[in-house]
């Protein structure tokens, strides 16, 4: 079993760079499928979730290696139409599949998603956008199985859903006419979905606004395409710092698309300076309480980033409000964090960390993704020593937490941990 191994109390000091999106990299690979020839991405991290999507390429019939940190694909024959069980189950971000194979291929069958657990995430609006473009779809036993000939049509989403908007994305560039999605996501991932779509020849325009427009059935070719910079593991490397204190940079981001976490860094003491592709940030003193973050769709505060904010305001002097208005389930740090001597109080959606003086180092769990890595950015605050294990739901978004934040001046490890009998 892997673990971290985390000596809490030191300052950090050091510079990063930040990986590639995972919540990028996963639908660009998807969209690749609709090529007829040869794809290259570029800046592709080395996660799970990258390693799953390659799995499911594979499976549909496609060539897909690694070469470095770039990744070559190549659908020109693919053989299936169909995403076993066991694939599914893997991720939730799998249900992107189905826009792409329904319009390469006609069907598409596949089941539910899996993925970390934080309540439930209907995959209805993805259904409703397909049925919209003509996509003939019947559920039957958990699994879903799916035939027609796409044409445009005018979706309207009840909320801007990001799965929702890049499955509607991907089917409708295949589909005859043009496509309207209205209330669409408007994260920066959605943009670059759009960007690599373009490179591959297809016409998508108004990605980072709430209407997407597609005219489809534009012939496709080969594109190669650089990945955008994960702006969550970024905010993850500046809350690190915010925590232990000292000082830090972190390069390839994009600051625009975190201002809003940046800001409330800046409110609870941190120096903060951004330049055109890094930010730098400097801690020297106890920070303080912000006013209420309400995680809300982009361009509001991200609720990937609410766990690792709240690890770093946990030793904030007063009380911070946070409420949880994207899951039902995203609070399965806190019971962790208070394992580390924190004031945490949750009610619903309703959380309100009531700053301590200190933390203490402590064995603790990753339940989730964001979770697991709110508990190293707490771990580096804290005395003594922490070990932190669940680390495979780390590793679905993180190529390399520990060297990272090495690079960074933490005192982290990663290690084998051997199992004993009362384990």
């Amino acid at each position: 079993m892997s673990i971290f191994r985390i000596e809490g109390g030191h300052p950090l000091s050091g510079s990063v760079r930040v990986q590639g999106a995972k919540n990028s990299v996963l639908p660009i690979l998807a969209a690749a499928f609709l090529s007829p020839e040869e794809c290259v991405i570029h800046n592709c991290p080395h996660l799970t979730d990258v390693e799953h999507t390659l799995s499911i390429l594979r499976h549909l019939g496609c060539r897909a290696e690694w070469e470095g940190d770039s990744v070559r694909v190549d659908a020109s024959a693919p053989q299936n139409a169909d995403v076993p069980d066991s694939l599914m189950g893997e991720m939730r971000s799998s249900v992107v599949f189905l826009g792409p194979i329904l319009g390469r291929m006609g069907k598409a069958e596949l089941s539910y998603p899996g993925g970390c657990e934080l309540g439930p995430r209907p995959i209805d609006l993805h259904l409703a956008a397909l049925r919209t473009l003509g996509a003939d779809i019947q559920e039957r036993s958990g699994r879903l199985s799916c035939e027609g000939r796409l044409k445009g049509g005018d979706i309207t989403l009840s909320l801007p859903s990001v799965g929702a908007t890049e499955n509607a994305m991907l089917a409708a560039v295949t589909a005859d006419g043009v496509t309207t999605i209205t209330n669409a996501a408007r994260e920066p991932e959605i943009v670059d979905l759009q960007n690599f779509l373009n490179t591959m020849g297809a016409d998508v325009h108004g990605a980072g606004s709430s209407v997407v427009t597609v005219r489809g059935g534009k012939p496709l070719h080969g594109g190669e395409h650089t990945v955008i910079a994960d702006r969550i593991v970024a905010c993850t490397y500046l809350s690190a710092v915010a925590s232990a204190g000292g000082e830090g940079e972190v390069t390839g981001v994009d600051w625009r698309q975190l201002s809003t976490v940046t800001a409330v860094l800046s409110e609870a003491g941190c120096k903060v300076e951004s330049g055109m592709d890094s930010i730098y940030i400097r801690t020297d003193k106890r920070l303080r309480a912000v006013r209420p973050i309400r995680t809300a769709p982009y361009p509001g505060f991200p609720t990937d980033a609410q766990a690792v904010v709240m690890a770093a305001l946990c030793k904030a002097q007063g009380a911070t409000v946070f409420s949880e208005n994207m899951f039902d389930s995203r609070y399965r740090h806190v019971d962790e964090l208070t394992r580390m001597g924190a004031d945490i109080r949750v009610e619903g959606k309703v959380a309100v960390v009531y700053g301590v003086e200190r933390l203490f180092g402590a064995k603790v769990k990753s339940t989730d993704l964001r979770g697991g890595a709110a508990l190293a950015v707490a771990g580096l605050g804290a005395e003594g020593e922490t070990v932190i294990s669940g680390l495979k739901h780390i590793d679905r978004g993180y190529a390399g937490l520990a060297e990272d934040l090495r690079a960074l001046g933490a005192k982290i490890r990663r290690e084998e941990e051997k199992l004993t009998e009362n384990s």
